[in-house]
């Protein structure tokens, strides 16, 4: 049994059969051979039964392709040049070829890759043999796009994410208290039919140290201070929700026993077990069982058995839901508003808002442009989202826009017109208000922002909204164009098809002198194409040297002013203010207060080096498309193999191979830029807090009537010391991150592409087996992956989908990828009257 039927099995609710068809070893190919007698010998009862033929009759069944003529080809073209989230994906499934073909397709030909890595491997470990296995082993990529969700409690993100996903009742919404500190993931369970929780906790030694912050800076302080203490309640809440009233006047240490964490064993394990697992058979089930992990009572009665809420425990849950292929590559991540006070939460926070493709801010249509929350969200985040992210789209989405004043009044008509009008008012509203953050416009253009209205109550009932007027399916269709994004079966069959096409060029005995004129002018070719990468990337560092340089004499001239705005904050006392740069300096420049707004000593000392690069680095590594001098130079790069090919036929599957390696490569570098863009934008605060890390440290001992002084003269004293040598060092250690870059995009590029050209021009292997058989299936997967079908095609339909007259025994040599011609003319794994029959 493969994992192709297993799937399935599960997607079509089926999941009780798995057990029965993996004891008769049913795969893909006997599962499309079924006949009616075979059906009912497995499936004894009438209904599962009629479901799984109804099922299996549209599996047997290939869309039409009929419509991708020349014009159809014309018309998918202008489409995608119309749209940059148009997929390959997307266009196959326009063309006609449905999620279920590319899914057979590619289990297929990942057995037929499991059977090449089996021959090769009982060969002797070669050169080329053992770059071809590495090849093989590297096909397989998962890249998960992720929107990250924001907005505060009872704006409606929950009922949100149930109505897109169409999970009335997975994530709790209502007037209960939810806890804001937990991070949870929703995405596809594509294994089995189960609502599933991943739960991952905090280690002890962070929650040991928490404590001690906690109970150290709030917990024991006298009546008095806690009225004046802004934290105090957020404090008493968190240990109250894990310990009751058990906590107040305890010890750390005390607080750390077995007792309280009986529950939940896998807090005391080791970093790789440290999660609990949670599986039920609906979400509901799913949603309650979830509930002292994600949510917190402080109302519990006196006198009572205290119940625990482990919130203040958990890092990060990831909820797994079935039948929902809209997320097989995309996660919805249900974000709190501005990060965490735990170091790690909060770690994980920015590398989540930093790893977004698209965010999402939810908040009341009622004060969509008024409401301060979700624009400090946005305005405190966009930075990490924008240069330090690659985040593409913002999505202010209005939530409960079918709420309107004195409705009863007004027809079912006159409603929805009202309806319709105030939401056209509000998006405007919202858009003018972006316009108007000089901040966010450094990160995002206008296009970038799209606003919604929508309604999930009205989704779900169509009382007095159409579906579309709700723009909940708008949503949906921007996360499967999202999901289609991952033309995941077409990079795999491109990867499979280029590595054959090696093997069986390298067997060819008669393309010596070919070889030798092709490989001169393609290595002609790699330097003039590593030169046209270089240059660009070169005048880009050079044009930031210039800004940094100028950020630097800022920063110099500035720096008392950024100092004073911490130190000395408007509107603040020094008897409150003095427990707060305690905390800032204990965490080396950074602390969060209650209402999430971030004090970030780091940030302030490196803003004028940012703002001097903002606009720069947002043209050198912009986030939508593959453009700028270094995304852009590596889109373009291409050893013309396409032209070479019509001139050189002999050498025709060696080029194919450099062909799919460029792609590859392609491939790879942009995601290596994306990820070391955002620790080249994140250098500058990063340096300026590894400079200032002794002064926080020195500062962090002071104690007694004079630690507000003393804290200020030292920092300030600091940071005037070294004005001249630190802006200078930032500058130089975000040039040399960006130098290392471009030379390693050089070095990949050539060493990676050059090796290539060894091992297919210039390496004969005649010992390797020989896979012609698997190479001409996977040209014909190719080309109806890409969506030009001709009479080549016509040979997939007969492989995979079986028509009813036909009998099984008529298809199997042309439906198995894995047979292969021995000598003698008869084929590997069937009897000769089977070939005979075919043929």
């Amino acid at each position: 049994m493969d994992d192709f039927v297993h799937t399935t099995l599960t997607e079509w609710g089926l999941s009780e059969l798995i057990e029965k068809f993996k004891d008769e070893e049913i795969d893909l190919e006997s599962l499309l051979c079924l006949d009616d007698q075979e059906i009912a010998k497995l499936i004894p009862k009438t209904g599962p039964r009629s479901k799984f033929k109804d099922k299996l009759k549209s599996l047997r069944v290939l869309p039409s392709t009929s419509d991708t003529t020349d014009n159809g080809k014309r018309k998918m073209a202008a489409q995608c040049e119309s749209s940059k989230w148009q997929s390959p994906a997307k266009r196959r499934r326009d063309a006609g070829l449905g999620s279920y073909s590319e899914r057979i397709i590619l289990c297929d030909v990942k057995n037929i890759m499991t059977h090449v890595n089996n021959r090769l491997c009982q060969e002797d470990n070669t050169r080329l043999n053992a770059f071809l296995k590495a090849k093989i082993s590297d096909l397989e990529t998962d890249k998960r796009e992720l929107v990250g969700v924001f907005g505060k409690s009872g704006a409606g993100k929950s009922s949100l994410i149930n109505a897109i996903i169409k999970e009335k009742n997975l994530l709790p919404s209502g007037s209960v208290n939810a806890c804001t500190t937990v991070m949870i993931k929703v995405e596809a369970n594509m294994h089995n039919q189960k609502y599933e929780a991943d739960i991952e906790f905090i280690t002890k030694e962070e929650w040991k140290d928490e404590l001690w912050s906690l109970l150290n800076f709030h917990g024991n302080n006298p009546d008095q201070e806690r009225e004046e203490d802004e934290d105090y309640s957020e404090v008493a809440e968190k240990l109250s929700a894990l310990y009751g009233d058990e906590w107040k006047n305890k010890s750390p240490e005390s607080l750390m026993d077995n007792k309280y964490f009986r529950e939940i064993p896998e807090f005391h394990q080791e970093n790789s077990q440290r999660r609990k697992i949670l599986t039920c058979g609906s979400a509901k089930e799913l949603s309650a069982r979830l509930d002292k992990y994600t949510r917190s009572d402080s109302k519990q009665g006196a006198g009572k058995e205290v119940k625990r809420w482990y919130w203040p425990l958990v890092k990060c849950v990831t909820v797994k839901v079935p039948n929902k292929e809209l997320l097989q590559h995309v996660t919805l991540v249900d974000l709190p508003g501005n990060g965490d006070r735990n170091k790690s939460r909060d770690e994980m926070w920015k590398g989540v808002v930093g790893s977004c493709s698209a965010v999402w801010i939810v908040t009341d249509i009622n004060r969509a442009a008024a409401e301060k929350e979700p624009w400090e969200i946005l305005k405190s985040a966009c930075s990490l989202m924008g240069n330090g992210g690659e985040c593409q789209r913002i999505h202010f989405i209005c939530t409960k826009s079918d709420l309107i004043e004195d409705m009863d009044e007004l027809s079912a008509v006159d409603v929805r017109e009202h309806i319709l009008k105030r939401n056209m008012q509000a998006k405007e509203t919202v858009k003018d208000a972006f316009r108007k953050i000089p901040k966010i416009k450094k990160h995002f253009s206008e296009d970038c922002l799209t606003v919604f209205t929508v309604s999930s109550k009205e989704f779900l009932k169509q009382k007095r909204l159409r579906p579309d007027d709700t723009e909940i399916p708008k949503l949906q269709k921007f996360l499967q164009d999202l999901n289609d994004c991952h033309s995941e079966t077409l990079n795999y069959v491109s990867g499979a098809y280029g590595i054959l096409s090696l093997i069986q060029g390298a067997r060819c005995r008669e393309v010596a002198c070919q070889k030798v004129v092709v490989c001169k002018d393609i290595e002609e070719k790699l330097r003039q194409e590593l030169d046209k990468v270089r240059k660009p990337m070169e005048e880009a560092c050079k044009v930031f040297e210039r800004c940094l340089c100028e950020g630097v004499e800022n920063s110099k001239s500035s720096c008392g002013k950024h100092l004073k705005t911490v130190l000395y904050p408007s509107r603040v006392s020094g008897r409150g203010f003095h427990k707060t740069l305690k905390r800032v300096v204990e965490n080396n420049g950074i602390f969060k207060t209650k209402k999430g707004k971030e004090i970030n000593l780091n940030v302030k000392l490196a803003s004028c080096l940012t703002d001097s690069i903002d606009e720069e680095f947002r043209k050198t590594f912009p986030n939508e498309g593959n453009c700028g001098p270094f995304n852009g130079v590596i889109n373009t790069f291409s050893l013309d193999t396409e032209m070479l090919i019509h001139k050189y036929k002999d050498v025709e599957l060696q080029l194919i191979f450099l062909k799919t390696e460029e792609e590859k490569i392609k491939t790879r570098l942009h995601k290596i830029i994306r990820e070391r863009k955002k620790k080249i934008y994140s250098s500058l605060t990063e340096t300026i807090e590894a400079i200032m890390i002794e002064c926080y440290q020195k500062a962090a001992t002071f104690s007694g009537k004079d630690t507000l002084k003393n804290t200020r003269d030292i920092i300030e004293r600091h940071v005037y010391d070294l004005k001249n040598t630190m802006f200078a060092q930032t500058k130089d250690d975000m040039l040399a991150q960006m130098t290392k870059l471009k030379e390693h995009i050089l070095k990949t590029l050539e060493e990676t592409m050059q090796k290539s050209v060894d091992l297919s021009l210039k390496t004969d292997d005649f010992s390797i087996p020989d896979f012609a058989t698997e190479l001409e299936m996977l040209k014909l997967y190719h080309i109806e992956l890409m969506g030009s079908p001709n009479e080549e095609t016509s040979l997939i339909s007969k492989a995979l989908w079986l028509p009813a007259a036909l009998p099984p025994v008529d298809s199997h040599s042309l439906r198995d990828p894995l047979s292969t011609c021995t000598k003698d003319g008869q084929t590997e794994g069937y009897p000769p009257n089977q070939m005979e029959s075919q043929q």
